[in-house]
């Protein structure tokens, strides 16, 4: 592809070049190809294509469901290229099936604990913002999800952007059903705590599931900071410093 330049941007197609928009780069042109879609869909010689772009389907499809299981946290997160970065790592979780044909394999096949450790933000990354040691467990049979922090000092282990007052940490439990399109999702948050130098209590954010699910269980951890002015909180440049991670994931059965 290529950078358009001049005073005139260019959309469409006009002799055989595409020019389109794209959100992260500007106004790109790249030259039209391609195989036939028919032939695609039937020539023997594309079966490797077909049982590839079955499984890069269901791959963004997978990451679509655990995105919208996370969705009240991810509207605060400001990450454009996320959706794909998850899409890429659903693949090699779906590659990772060791029990279905090429084509055929699928999340729940799969290693959904390869997922572990995945930023929602790479402007942002949590591991690199909090860095108070935490506890994320999975009791599958009573249904809970629970992040514990033990007693900390704010200034010394968070990493907070220039401009932010206060900052509050919240947990998420999500248990999402891949083959049927559904999950359960809770979250629990602290109130707005200064980033100061003062001795904060332990905390324990706990949410609740369905019990005895077979479901994979997710557990999402994350900060979001805030600037106070005239005791309201606003959010810091729109959700750009807000860090958020999967600490801890239970494939099921």
């Amino acid at each position: 592809m290529a950078r358009q330049k001049g005073i005139i941007k260019l959309q469409g197609q006009m002799g055989g070049v595409s020019f389109y928009k794209s959100q992260q780069d500007g106004f790109l042109a790249r030259e039209k190809g391609g195989v036939d879609a028919a032939r695609i869909q039937n020539d023997p010689n594309f079966q490797r294509t077909r049982e590839n772009g079955a499984e890069f389907g269901r791959a963004g499809a997978a990451g679509k469901l655990l995105r919208t299981s996370l969705r009240g946290l991810l509207l605060n997160i400001a990450d454009s290229r996320m959706t794909s970065r998850l899409t890429a790592e659903m693949v090699k979780v779906i590659q990772a099936d060791a029990t279905n044909a090429r084509g055929q394999r699928n999340v729940i096949d799969g290693e959904a604990e390869l997922l572990e450790g995945f930023e929602f933000n790479d402007n942002a990354k949590f591991f690199s913002t909090f860095f108070a040691p935490f506890t994320p467990t999975i009791d599958r049979a009573t249904g809970t999800l629970k992040v514990d922090v033990p007693a900390y000092i704010p200034g010394n282990m968070i990493g907070a952007p220039q401009g932010a007052t206060h900052f509050k940490l919240t947990a998420a439990g999500a248990e999402v059903d891949f083959e049927g399109g559904v999950y359960v999702m809770n979250m629990a948050s602290t109130a707005e705590i200064v980033l100061g130098q003062q001795n904060e209590a332990a905390v324990s954010l706990s949410n609740a599931v369905t019990p005895a699910s077979v479901h994979p269980l997710f557990i999402a951890f994350g900060i979001e900071f805030f600037q106070q002015v005239n005791g309201a909180f606003y959010p810091l440049k729109n959700g750009l410093y807000n860090a958020l991670a999967l600490v801890k994931i239970d494939g099921g059965a």
